[in-house]
């Protein structure tokens, strides 16, 4: 019996397209979300599709031909994914944002206790941590030596998640 499993397929750097193209080769069901964009060099302006998600490709493969999706050194990584009802619901949700038409952005998720760093203003390079996530604007720089930490209020603009 086949057993499909849907994967996060992290490719190597700008191959996202061409391990679309495999997949529909090798007829796996996948998604690549693109977003169309305009670049202006000069006085020309090159219209484009680029991904949504740059590094990432969602391929539902059978596990016995999961090695298929290697052939051609396109992939750094693929990471299996747990809770498929949830990413199948997410994954919908994108298709849907995306056909829309509507202007959009990938944002790093804030959450509770997430590392930041503030990149701008008069606190520009400091670090902390996302004290509320319903209202990013508490992050909380931290005084090791005393335990102490200071709660600052800082728009969510001014702030980059860190690894």
């Amino acid at each position: 019996m086949e057993e499909n499993y849907w994967l996060v397929c992290h490719t190597k750097p700008r191959c996202e397209k061409k391990l679309a193209a495999l997949l529909q080769a090798e007829k796996f069901e996948h998604y690549l979300p693109l977003v169309n964009s305009v670049r202006k060099y000069g006085r020309q302006t090159k219209k484009f599709t680029k991904p949504l998600f740059p590094g990432y490709v969602f391929a539902c493969v059978p596990m016995e031909m999961k090695s298929r999706i290697y052939q051609q050194d396109l992939l750094a990584r693929a990471i299996h994914v747990i809770d498929v009802p949830l990413f199948l619901r997410q994954i919908a949700d994108v298709k849907t944002i995306v056909a829309s038409g509507f202007e959009l952005t990938v944002m790093p998720l804030i959450t509770k206790g997430r590392r930041v760093k503030i990149i701008g203003g008069p606190l520009w390079g400091l670090e902390g941590m996302v004290e509320n996530p319903a209202s990013p604007q508490g992050v909380v720089l931290s005084v090791d030596v005393l335990q102490q930490g200071l709660l600052v209020r800082v728009p969510a603009e001014m702030l980059q998640v860190l690894p």
